[in-house]
């Protein structure tokens, strides 16, 4: 059940918004003090499954060969064979559109130093490297998790955001979203609540509103 602090500050964050004709994003901004993050090791660069998905479609590309790659066409959104990579690595455009549409990207691990090498370049600045996956994992349950997931980057900045859901999921699960977000980035800090100096709700177009 989420925080009664975060479902009010939902609420108002909802309820100010103007009338949109799409599904709008919404997102928290997180302020942080007393923490050095020119230091790499204080970063926030956490994957963060939401309890009620993203509210919106997720897309998951895979590199793969044979019973991998079998196994994810049937769940993925793009799957990608080894032969695929170079070409891909000589049409920067191609590389820079694959990358922009997809959220998340898996891997063979055999084949994550070519990956490193031909596309490091476009996927590393975006956070978006893939995550190692075998054919004796259950590819559908990582792939499916993945598609309710967040990836959440402070980067060098005390100041970064993290969506949280869409206007597709309602108060409660909004709410409930952003409190497992909000545990998770307590946890990797040093002083826990002491390092957060404030957090802020609010949908693409609306105003923010404070719940922390």
């Amino acid at each position: 059940m989420a925080d009664d602090q975060t479902l009010e500050g939902v609420k108002r964050a909802l309820e100010e918004a103007p009338d949109r004709e799409f599904d709008e994003s919404v997102e928290i901004a997180i302020n942080l003090r007393d923490i050095d993050l020119s230091q790499p090791e204080n970063r926030i660069d956490e994957e963060i499954v939401l309890p009620h998905g993203r509210g919106k479609e997720i897309k998951v590309g895979v590199f793969g060969s044979g019973e991998l790659a079998l196994q994810a066409r049937d769940v993925a959104d793009t799957v990608m064979e080894p032969e695929e990579i170079e070409d891909l690595s000589d049409d920067k455009r191609e590389a820079r559109k694959i990358a922009e549409e997809h959220q998340f990207f898996l891997a063979e691990p055999s084949i994550m130093p070519v990956i490193g090498r031909e596309l490091g370049s476009i996927l590393g600045p975006q956070g978006k490297m893939p995550n190692p996956i075998t054919p004796d994992d259950d590819v559908e349950e990582v792939v499916r998790s993945l598609k309710g997931t967040v990836h959440v980057r402070s980067g060098d900045r005390r100041t970064f955001h993290a969506p949280v859901g869409t206007l597709r999921l309602d108060e409660e699960e909004i709410a409930d979203n952003i409190d497992t977000v909000m545990r998770r980035i307590i946890q990797n800090l040093e002083r826990r609540e002491i390092n957060v100096h404030s957090v802020y709700v609010k949908t693409t177009m609306g105003p923010a509103i404070r719940i922390m």
